[in-house]
């Protein structure tokens, strides 16, 4: 990956995480669980706010990579797809990235995935390299 940094990576995947209501992999009150979105189903409101403005301000490359990144993480493409996920990822910012990416409640487990499957090669892609 080229645009996006390590750091903000990591930041959008921790506040989507709190968006679902996890902190580091469990429930609010400490006890094990899978991500999932509140009783009311909104998440985390604060954070979903936060998170959307931060999507929304990255450049339309580190936006490209988010989105082709958590498609690689629910297995739509292959770390050998990467180019075409950008590509169609670039075909996709017609509508608002953050609204996407957000109507999606395994966000962070999808980047996370993304981003295991594409550490595993040796073809170039280099977290947080720019």
């Amino acid at each position: 990956m080229r645009e996006i940094s390590a750091e903000k990576l990591s930041y959008v995947i921790a506040k989507a995480r709190e968006m679902a209501g996890e902190i580091d992999g469990r429930g609010a009150n400490g006890s094990k669980r899978s991500v999932a979105v509140n009783a009311k189903g909104d998440g985390c409101a604060a954070a979903r706010a936060e998170l959307a403005g931060l999507i929304e301000a990255m450049d339309e490359g580190e936006q490209c990579e988010l989105i082709a990144l958590a498609w690689v993480g629910r297995g739509k493409f292959t770390r050998e797809e990467w180019k075409s996920a950008l590509v169609e990822a670039r075909n996709h910012l017609k509508q608002p990235t953050a609204d996407y990416l957000l109507g999606n409640p395994k966000l962070a487990p999808h980047l996370e995935s993304g981003l295991a499957e594409l550490s595993h090669t040796g073809d170039g892609f280099e977290f947080g390299r720019h």
